[in-house]
Order: structure tokens, then sequence, then C-alpha cells
């Protein structure tokens, strides 16, 4: 038997590491049962039809034995023995009937449960996943938890429907039909039995756990391969601006090739287990035909018992059979719930204080007060930052790519927790509290965003305006579109407000986008307004055009705007210049320029490069007009 490649196999081992690692299989059966528990009454009716469905079971080959001892008996003696018989051959049809009855019954009673305990830990693990702070979703790879909680959510099905209604029943019928064996003959036919069973079983076990690994390798492989598809075909125009197909093709093909090692392992390792549960069942169905054979020859049993014997065996082979594949999707489920609820176990970097009260207000103060923070320890972004917004008031944040400007605009959102000092946000009743001692879901709900990056939801352009206030009517949704100076854009467009705008809004333009952004943020009536570049992605004119209607809805609003032009920030009340997570300089613009410090230094690059390319763009048109002159 041919082994797996060295590369794949160190993969496999470190995926069987990070899977194993979070919980036992008995752990994820404690962190299933709160789930099933309000279901204890459907989950004991059906596991009462499969009990009765397994004696209707019993009873067959018992009539069966009876129909042919009684046959033989009628045809002996010369009669027809009409009565006996008929009765037999319909008791007989009614407990194949029964047996069918009482197993489809069940899967209706108890398809309730497997559908909602998987709709149940399957939402609870996507709201986790929501709950986590950024710090997570920045690290995770988002193909990889898609497909963990794809599978996780199967997986629940298949333990409660292959372990509850398949394992235990064919445990139960075991039991029975050795209890019938010993009772009706001697124990050889029940030892015969029990030895076949521990054999068939320990055998099943102990390869299955073999095959385990390789199982969990594969689940690991076809993760990595899917994280590296999703993320590579997100990325689509990256790929294409910089012609790498044949680059990420390679890079998923090496994931591919794993998922490819660890699936011929499992499938080699599974011709084996088959092979072994084949030959333990032939010996055993044979020394107890053997044994029912010798019985009839010495005259201690009819050819009823004979038959009887055999279809014992038989009902008792088909499950057997299935034993192994059951105890490997078994063990497969709880490799992927495993990792499923290993999604549940991430911590949450950023929760509700417990006390946290909802915050209230309408025209809130804002002070950072001495704010440090770091993603790094070892890399400060923010450095003692203390500064105010008063009500109503805006403040602009100036600074070059990387002094952390919109570091301030995540801690707001409580994105992430100060390492030191407070954020402190005013009620309407005119208390300060620190931002950790309101609620999350009201911090966030009193605050809107217009990021630098805006990106939308693969859905129409009516749905991701709406997104600010999912209860908007169609004239709300309308009305911001208009303040935002996109409505006449969309009308124009040829299904109008229901023009789908693609993965991540890659069908609208970059100044489209950051509009609908806009639009978004003033649907919400936000009492704070954050503008994280929000005009960064608009030409000059349509630059101008969105600031004056920001200028205006920010009137009445705490606002908070951070800025790399600095034509956008002149009319704030205070503009504050970060450098190296450090105020450097606050002010008034015209004070700034007094001061002739970073902010007019600033300044002065910024007007002569506005000069430089506004003489470009006259020369261009002169020499158009020019050239059509001549």
């Amino acid at each position: 038997m041919s082994q797996p490649t060295p590369e794949p196999e160190a993969g496999a081992v470190a995926g069987v590491a990070r899977a194993a690692g979070a919980r036992g299989d008995w752990q994820v059966l404690r962190d299933l049962a709160p789930y099933l528990r309000p279901f204890w009454g459907r989950i004991a009716l059906a596991l009462a039809m499969v009990v009765v469905g397994k004696f209707a079971n019993l009873a067959v080959p018992m009539l069966l034995k009876r129909l042919v001892d009684g046959l033989g008996g009628a045809q002996a003696a010369g009669k027809l023995a009409l009565a006996m018989p008929v009765g037999l051959l319909l008791a007989y049809g009614a407990s194949r009937l029964a047996v069918t009855l009482f197993t489809e019954l069940r899967q209706v009673v108890f398809a309730r449960v497997m559908a909602r305990v998987s709709r149940k830990v399957t939402l609870q693990v996507f709201r986790h996943l929501h709950a986590l702070s950024l710090k997570f979703h920045l690290a995770r790879r988002t193909g990889g938890v898609a497909r963990d909680v794809e599978r996780g959510g199967s997986a629940i099905s298949d333990l409660l429907d292959w372990s509850i209604y398949t394992i235990l029943p064919t445990i139960l019928e075991v039991v029975l039909v050795t209890a019938v064996l010993v009772y009706a003959y001697d124990w050889t036919f029940a030892a015969i039995t029990l030895v076949t069973l521990a054999a068939y079983i320990g055998f099943t076990f102990a390869v299955t756990e073999w095959r385990t690994r390789y199982y969990r390798a594969s689940v690991e492989a076809d993760t990595r391969a899917n994280e590296r598809a999703v993320d590579s075909l997100l990325n689509y125009e990256t790929v294409k601006y910089f012609g790498n197909e044949e680059h990420e093709a390679r890079r998923y093909d090496a994931n591919l090739q794993n998922l490819e090692e660890a699936q011929v392992m499992a499938r080699k390792t599974l011709a084996v287990l088959n092979l072994g549960q084949t030959a333990v069942v032939a010996l055993g169905v044979t020394a107890m035909m053997w044994d029912a054979a010798a019985g009839v020859v010495a005259g201690r049993m009819t050819v009823g018992d004979l038959v009887l014997v055999n279809a014992y065996l038989l009902q008792l082979a088909a499950p057997l059979n299935l034993l192994g594949m059951m105890y490997r999707e078994v063990k497969a489920a709880f490799t992927n719930l495993e990792r499923l609820f290993g999604l549940l176990d991430e911590r949450q970097d950023v929760q509700d204080r417990p006390g946290a009260v909802p915050l209230r207000t309408h025209r809130p103060r804002v002070a950072f007060e001495r704010v440090s923070f770091a993603y790094d320890p070892r890399r400060p972004i923010l450095q003692d930052v203390s500064f105010a917004i008063e009500p109503g008031e805006t403040v602009a944040v100036v600074g070059h790519s990387g002094s952390g400007k919109s570091t301030l605009a995540r801690l707001l959102y409580r994105f992430y927790d100060v390492d030191a000092g407070r954020i402190a946000i005013t009620d309407d009743v005119g208390l300060p509290r620190d931002v950790r001692d309101y609620t999350q879901a009201t911090v966030r709900g009193a605050v809107a965003i217009v990021p630098q990056d805006t990106v939308l939801f693969n859905d129409t352009i009516f749905y991701n305006i709406q997104y600010g206030r999912p209860e908007a009517t169609r004239a709300e949704v309308e009305a911001a579109a208009r303040a935002a100076h996109i409505h006449d854009l969309i009308a124009a467009l040829p299904d109008g407000y229901d023009s789908e705008v693609g993965e991540r809004g890659l069908k609208l333009s970059g100044g489209e986008k950051q509009r609908v952004a806009i639009a978004r943020a003033l649907l919400k009536n936000p009492a704070i307004l954050l503008f994280d570049e929000a005009t960064s992605a608009l030409d000059s004119k349509s630059e101008r055009a969105i600031q004056a209607e920001l200028d205006r809805i920010a009137v009445g609003r705490t606002t908070l705007m951070i800025a790399h032009r600095l034509s956008t920030v002149m009319h704030a009340h205070e503009i504050l210049v970060l450098d190296a997570g450090r105020i450097v300089e606050r002010g008034s613009h015209a004070a700034l320029l007094a001061r002739d410090g970073q902010y007019a230094q600033m300044w002065r690059l910024q007007q002569q490069a506005q000069q430089a390319a506004a003489e470009a763009a006259a020369a261009e048109q002169a020499a158009e007009a020019v050239g059509e002159g001549g």
C-alpha cells in the first residue's frame, strides 16, 4: 500500500492537532445536549417507534418459520390446511409493513429535531462570528470559516440520525436476536453471534480510529483549498492586473494535492475496512448455518428453524455491514462538530461589561481622554491622545498615512478596546460614561460611518442604502439618495434602485460606492457621524458638492472627520494633526496656517499639487483645442 507524500502528511498531522485540540467526542455531545433538551418528547417518541419497528422486524422470521413448518406439515398430510397458512401470511405481510411504517413515522417525527437543532447551532455560530472583534476577522480566512460552518451544520443531522436511530437500534436488534436464539435453541448460536459481533466491532473500531486521522487530514486540506479558492476569487481584479492566473492555479493545486493524498489514503483504508468486515461476517454466518444444518440433520431442528436462523442472520448482517460506515460517519460528524464548536470557543475580545447600560443620546459630547492603543504591543499606534468633540461640533483629524487616524474610528465603534485611558460619551441626562459602560449595540446604533473603502453587499442599490436602517420606507431611502447626490444616477440606470451592485459593489465606480455609503449613513440618522476619508474616491467637482452636503448634515451632530485632503476640513471647529500616534498640533485652519508647522507644510504641498494638476489639465485642454482647430 502506497504512503502519502511527506508534505501532505505533515500538513495532515498539523491539521489533526488543530482539530483535535479543541474538544473530545464526549465534550461535543455535552455541547450539543442543551440544543436537544427542548425536543426530548419528540426524541422519546421517535425512539419508541424504532423499538416497535425492531420488535416487528423480530417477528418476521418467527412467522416465516411457522409458515414453512405449517406448509411442510400440510403437504406431508395431504391437506390444504388453508386457515393457518392464510393467517400466517397476513401476519407476515403485516409485520413487514409495520417495520417500514414505524421507520418512516420515526423519520417524520424526528425530521423537525434534526433540522431545528442544526439551524439553531449554525445560527448561534453565525451570531458569535459577528460578535467577535475585528482582530479575529482580520486574521480569519473567509473560505475556511464558511466551510467549517457548512460541514458542521450538516454533521449535526448525521450524528443524530446515525447514532440515535441507527447504531442504538442495531445494538438493540442484536440483543433481541441473541436472546431469541438462546431461548429457542441453545447457547452455541448465541456464542457464535456474540463472538462474531465482538470481532466485528473490535475490528471496525480499531480500523476506523486508524482511518480517522486521514479523514481529519482531508477535512483540513479541504478547508485550506476552499480558503485559497475564495481568497483568489474575491481578489479577481488583482489577479488579472498582474496576470497571475497560473500562479493562483499553482497555489490552489498545492492545496488540492494535499486533499488528493488524504482522500486516496482514506479510500485505501476503507477497502481494508470493508474487506475485514466482510470476512468476519462471512465466517460468523458460515458457522451459524453449519450449526443449524447439523441440527436439522440430527432431528433437533426443523427446516423452519433453519429458515429462521438464516433470516435472523440476514437481518443482522445488513446492519453489521453498515456498522463500519455508521461508525465512520459518526466519527466524521464528531470531527466536523469539533471544528464548528471550536468557532464558538473563539474568545470575544470586546464584550459588554456586567451592568452595561443603553446609550440614549441626541447631542452627545465625545471625549478621548489620554487614550493609548496598539494592535501589536511592539508597535504603539496611539499614545496619550486627548481631545473632545462638543455637541453639534466637528473635529477633524489629519496626518500622514499610518499616523493612527482611522484607529480613532475603530475605537469609538468599539471594534477594539483601548489599552489605556478611556473614551467618554455624554448621554441625554448629561452624564459622561466610559464607552465600555454602554452596551455595544446602542453605541454602534448612535454612530454612523462613511468609510474610506466602501464594500457593498452583493444585492441591489436599494438594499445597500436601506441597510443603514432596514425598516426605512422607499421614500426615505430615495430622500437619503438625493441628499447624497446619487438619486439621479440611480434613476438613470435600466433597473433603477433594483440594480445589482455585484460582489463587493464592483459594478459601481469608487465614487458611486462612496455616495451609496453616504446615503446609507444619512438614512441611519445618527447622533455621531464619522467620516473616514469620505470623499477620497470622488473627483474635485463631486467632492465639492458632496462636501457641502456633508457640512450640511453635520450641523447639529457630533462629527469626527478623518481626512487626508485638508481642503475638506477647513471649516471644522478644531483640527488635530496626528503624527506617530500623538497629537502634535491643534487649532482652527487659520490658526494652524499661522503657526507655520506641520499642518501649514501639508497645506502648501497639497496646494502645489492641486495647482500642478490644474495647469496640466488646462494644457491638455488647450492641446485638444489646437488639434481640433487644425
